[in-house]
């Protein structure tokens, strides 16, 4: 049987990838921080998850013990530098010590390999942790699944107004861009980690791709709800607002989330080609049916 270590495994998508891995009889190892939550832990353990515990700051020689016997690692932490950057370097050193021969980064997101630097300051750190992968042994495969629903209707992108049933965009709206759902990432990357034969290459795949437009109706199809459209500027109004709040930003949060729009609708992070076929047991959940679910 596989047996796969998840560091992350009490956040969101971290949990929803144990849930995907357990649904495939894999056995399930949760790399968990002395300090987190009991109630969650106790929740994994109960599932089956053998719980590991331990932090990113032990040192790749602690860390090794907990990674030994595993088939694959698999990242779902989020965080700063010193979580994306060093943090994943330590384990990916521990992975080479415990003789783990595949890791599965956190890089969630758009195509951050067709990115430059300043383009993301998030996605600049998920580079730089590749950086330090470069030269090991142990086979790196990067799931890239585009923007997640979740947050592309959620207040932190700008886009859509729940409250106020608005929608709004930046470009021309015609830029077809990537979306796909938590579960479905969740899902994907389960069956990449079951499938040694993308080891060492980023496997990219997405629950539906629209442009801005499309994503607009397919919102209001699903969810029953009209949502006025309105324009808020082309590309060069989007990066000129880029850097007016960067220029004034006490953090990268007053700022990155345009950044991650900026990347999809100029097409620069586009994902392509799509290995969505490769994995048919996946069903993925189109916007237009997310957005019926959310509505409920």
């Amino acid at each position: 049987m596989t047996e796969v270590l998840v560091a992350g495994a009490t956040g969101m998508l971290g949990g929803a990838i144990v849930d995907s891995l357990l649904e495939r009889d894999v056995r399930v190892r949760a790399l968990v921080r002395p300090s987190s939550k009991r109630e969650v832990v106790d929740a994994l353990a109960d599932k089956g998850v053998v719980i590991a515990e331990g932090s990113l700051t032990d040192g790749p020689e602690r860390l090794a013990r907990l990674l030994e016997g595993a088939d694959v690692a698999i990242s779902a932490l989020q965080g700063g530098e010193d979580v994306v950057v060093d943090g994943q370097t330590t384990l990916l050193r521990a992975a080479e010590k415990a003789g783990v021969p595949r890791l599965i980064p956190s890089d969630f997101a758009v195509d951050l390999f067709r990115l430059d630097d300043g383009d993301n300051v998030f996605l600049d750190h998920r580079r730089r942790a590749h950086e330090a992968f470069d030269g090991t042994h142990v086979q790196v495969t990067s799931v890239l699944n585009g923007a997640f629903t979740e947050v592309m209707t959620a207040p932190f992108l700008e886009i859509v107004d729940w409250d106020n049933d608005t929608f709004a965009y930046w470009g021309d709206g015609d830029q077809p861009c990537d979306f796909t759902t938590v579960a479905d990432t969740a899902a994907y990357t389960a069956e990449v980690a079951l499938d040694p034969a993308v080891a060492g290459r980023p496997v990219r795949v997405a629950g539906d791709v629209l442009t801005m437009k499309e994503f607009h109706e397919a919102l209001q199809r699903g969810s029953g709800r009209r949502l006025e459209l309105r324009v808020r500027g082309d590309v060069s109004e989007l990066e000129a607002e880029i850097r007016r709040r960067r220029a004034v930003a006490t953090g990268p949060a007053d700022f990155v989330a345009l950044q991650y729009v900026w990347a999809m609708v100029t097409g620069k992070a586009k994902l392509e080609p799509l290995d969505n076929d490769r994995y048919p047991a996946v069903r993925p959940t189109g916007v237009a049916e997310f957005a019926r679910r959310f509505a409920r």
